[in-house]
C-alpha cells in the first residue's frame, strides 16, 4: 500500500490509499482516502477519459442535476437547504471529478452503519467484517446466516421502503434515471431501517447522455433483457430509463416486505439450458409468484402475500407485476409508491408474539387480527381505529374519508394526520401533535401540540389536557385551515 494524489477538476489534490486489488464493481474500482472519509473511483476501461460525453455527464450530475447542493450553489433546480441536506444522507452522489492520474470522480464514503462492523455471521466459512450491507444479505436465503439482531423487522424494512421511493422520487422529479437499482446499488441497514442509494456516476439523463449499463440480473425490466440482444440503434431495443426503473424499484420493494424475489418460482421455462431459462424468466417469459390468474410460477407455500400488506400495497404491487409487467407504461410511479407506503404504515400493529420475527404487521382487517408471519392472534380485546375526514373543496360543512389508522397504544398523530394539506415526506414536520393512551379500560387522546382541537360537544381541548374517547365520536382536531375531522371506532376482537 502506498499513497498517492488524486487531482480534482478545480485543482485540489487530494490523498489516496493505493493498493493491488482494490474492490471492482461493473465500471469502476475504489481506493479509499487515508481516513476513509471518502474515496476516489476510476473507470475500469482505461479509455473512458477519452469520451468527451462521459466528462459532460459528470458535470452535469455533479452540478445542475445534483440533489443535495441547493440550486444556490449550483444544485438540482428549487432545491434549498433543508432538502439538499436531507438527500445528502439519501445517496451517495459524487461530490467532484478527478483529473489526474485519470479520469474519474471522487465520492463521500457511505457512513458507517452501511458496512458489517463485526463478524455477525453465524457461518465460520463467511466473514462479514467491512463488507457492504447489500440487501441481498437480509432478502435472501444469505440471513439464514445473519445473526436474528441484524435483521431488523417488518416495520423496519417497511421505513427502508419509504425512504427508498422518496429518493426514488425525487431522482425522477430532476429527470434522471438510475438505471441500475438493485441489491448492489441499494444499501441497507434494517437495525437502524436506513438505506442509501449508490453508483449514481452512470445517471441517464433523457435526451442527453444514453445508458451505459442494462442493469443487474433479477433487477432488470423484461423489455429491456428481451430486447437486449438487438443491435445497438436498432428502433426495437429499450433501454433503461424512468420506466425501467420503476421495475427495479418494486422488485426491491417486495423483497424487503416479503423477503423473497417476486419472479423467482418453480416454474421451469426452458429444459435447453439455464441461462436460457432465466433469460425468459427474468425476460419474454417473467410471471409474477402472485399472480392472480396464472398460478404456473407460484411456490406451493406462501407464508405472507401482497393481500397481507393491505390494500393499498397490494394494489401496487398487482399494477406492477400483472398489469405493469410487460406493459412498461402502467407501471406505478415513485409518488404512488410514497404515498401508498404512508397509507400502510397507519395500520401497522405490533406482533402479539414476542418471538416472531418481523414482530409487526399489517392490520388492515379487524375481522382477521392476526400476524402473517407467524399466525399469531393479537391479544388485546379491543382495538382503536380512526377514520380521518377532509373538508370538501368549496363545500364547507362536507367532508369526505381521507385515511384510516390502526392506533395501539401510546400511538401518535402528526401533522400529515391533523391537516390535509401536508403529506408525510421530507419536508413534513414529525413533531408529535397528539398522543393516545390506554389508561385501564379507558383511551384517552391528548392533545401535545394543535391549537383549535375541539371536543364532540364543542368545547375546546387545550394543548396539554387530554379527552376520553368513545366509540362513534366525533371530534374536530382543528378549526386552522385544512384541519381534518376525526371519527372513532373501537373494535373488540372476538
Amino acid at each position: 500500500m502506498k499513497t498517492e494524489i488524486a487531482v480534482l477538476a478545480n485543482g485540489t489534490r487530494k490523498p489516496y490509499v493505493k493498493v493491488d486489488n482494490p474492490p471492482h464493481g461493473g465500471i469502476k474500482h475504489t481506493y479509499f482516502a487515508p481516513d476513509k472519509s471518502y474515496v476516489i473511483q476510476f473507470f475500469n476501461d482505461k479509455y473512458a477519459g477519452l469520451n468527451p460525453d462521459l466528462r459532460t455527464r459528470l458535470e452535469a450530475i455533479i452540478g445542475r442535476y445534483n440533489p443535495t447542493i441547493t440550486e444556490e450553489d449550483g444544485g438540482a433546480k428549487g432545491n434549498n437547504f433543508a432538502s439538499a441536506g436531507y438527500f445528502a444522507g439519501q445517496f451517495c452522489w459524487p461530490i467532484a471529478i478527478v483529473t489526474q492520474p485519470e479520469l474519474g470522480i471522487m465520492c463521500p464514503t457511505y457512513p458507517d452503519h452501511f458496512f458489517f462492523q463485526s463478524n455477525t455471521s453465524t457461518s465460520s466459512e463467511v466473514n462479514l467484517i467491512g463488507k457492504d450491507k447489500r440487501s441481498s444479505w437480509f432478502t435472501t436465503r444469505n440471513r439464514e446466516i445473519i445473526h436474528k439482531a441484524e435483521l431488523g423487522n417488518f416495520r423496519l424494512m417497511l421505513q427502508i421502503s419509504i425512504l427508498l421511493v422518496r429518493t426514488v422520487r425525487r431522482m425522477h422529479q430532476a429527470g434522471l434515471a438510475h438505471a441500475d437499482l438493485s441489491c448492489n446499488n441499494v444499501l441497507i441497514d434494517p437495525v437502524r431501517g436506513d438505506c442509501v442509494v449508490i453508483d449514481i456516476d452512470s445517471l441517464v439523463v433523457p435526451g442527453l447522455f444514453p445508458p451505459e449499463v442494462l442493469g443487474t440480473p433479477g433487477y432488470i425490466a423484461p423489455e429491456v433483457l428481451a430486447t437486449a440482444g438487438f443491435p445497438s440503434g436498432d428502433p426495437r431495443r429499450l433501454a433503461p430509463s424512468v420506466l425501467t426503473d420503476l421495475h427495479s424499484l418494486a422488485v426491491l420493494l417486495y423483497e424487503y416486505l416479503l423477503l423473497r424475489h417476486p419472479l423467482k418460482g418453480p416454474k421451469v421455462h426452458s429444459t435447453e439450458s439455464q441461462g436460457l431459462d432465466q433469460f425468459l424468466a427474468f425476460g419474454p417469459h417473467a410471471t409474477f409468484v402472485e399472480h392472480p390468474e396464472d398460478h404456473s410460477n407460484r411456490p406451493d407455500h406462501l407464508r405472507a402475500t401482497i393481500a397481507d400488506l393491505g390494500p393499498s400495497l397490494e394494489k401496487l404491487f398487482a399494477k406492477s407485476f400483472v398489469d405493469g409487467l410487460h406493459a412498461r407504461d402502467e407501471r406505478p410511479t415513485a409518488l404512488e409508491w410514497e404515498r401508498g407506503l404512508a397509507q400502510t404504515w397507519d395500520l401497522l400493529y405490533p406482533c402479539s408474539n414476542q418471538k416472531c420475527e418481523q414482530g409487526w404487521f399489517v392490520l388492515h382487517d379487524l375481522q382477521k387480527p392476526i400476524c402473517p408471519f407467524c399466525q399469531t392472534r393479537i391479544s388485546e380485546k379491543e382495538v382503536l381505529q380512526f377514520t380521518l375526514y377532509s373538508e370538501i373543496r368549496g363545500r364547507n360543512g362536507q367532508w369526505k374519508v381521507s385515511s384510516q389508522l390502526i392506533v395501539p397504544n401510546m400511538g401518535t398523530l402528526s401533522k400529515w394526520h391533523v391537516y390535509d394539506n401536508v403529506f408525510f415526506d421530507e419536508k413534513a414536520d414529525t413533531s408529535v401533535e397528539a398522543t393516545v393512551l390506554n389508561s385501564g379500560n379507558q383511551w384517552l387522546l391528548v392533545n401535545e401540540n394543535i391549537n383549535g382541537m375541539v371536543s364532540p360537544y364543542g368545547k375546546k381541548v387545550p394543548i396539554g389536557q387530554a379527552i376520553q374517547l368513545e366509540d362513534g365520536m366525533v371530534l374536530r382536531l382543528t378549526k386552522a385551515p385544512h384541519g381534518r375531522l376525526l371519527k372513532v371506532a373501537i373494535k373488540p376482537m372476538v
